[in-house]
């Protein structure tokens, strides 16, 4: 009898010890948790960065004749080009397929766990494509083809972002 009281007892004290030792802790029960998610505000789509990117590129666009020097690029036939282009047509494709078609219609948000094989694909596509493209437009701006490419790359992942 004895025994089991003591054995009584020692529960009580680890149990006062745990409750103790998690307030001190900082950590409280489910439910001031769930308070707190529900008080923390969602960030906002269009952020600073987002808009300085996005206008960043619509004045490389402007400011170094982009789509006048693409197009004079692929009526010489370049095979980089094409090639590139080909390569960012199967990324985007991808891409529009895992935001549109199961984000929001079917309402998968986890789609990289039940799909794993979208993501490296589209990857490599769009890799590819950035290679192909620095090679096709190194002739007309040189060590500055990378940075007018980044700034474009950089432009559109923030207008997409906009969407998702």
């Amino acid at each position: 009898m004895a025994a089991s009281l003591e054995e009584v007892d020692l529960e009580n004290v680890r149990r006062r010890f745990a409750e103790s030792f998690l307030r001190e802790a900082g950590v409280t029960e489910a439910d001031d948790d769930e308070d707190d998610k529900k008080k923390q505000k969602p960030l906002p789509r269009i952020n600073i960065h987002s808009v300085f990117w996005i206008l960043a590129a619509v004045a490389v666009t402007h400011y170094v004749d982009f789509l006048p020097a693409v197009h004079l690029n692929l009526q010489e036939g370049c095979t980089w080009l094409l090639v590139g282009a080909v390569s960012l047509v199967v990324s985007m494709s991808v891409a529009l397929y895992c935001i549109i078609y199961l984000e929001w219609y079917r309402g998968i948000c986890d789609y990289d766990a039940k799909y794993p094989e979208l993501v490296p694909v589209a990857i490599l596509t769009f890799l590819v494509a950035a290679v192909c493209f620095n090679v096709s437009l190194w002739p007309m701006w040189s060590y500055f083809t990378p940075l007018i490419l980044f700034t474009q790359f950089m432009g559109f992942v923030m207008l997409v972002s906009l969407l998702g």
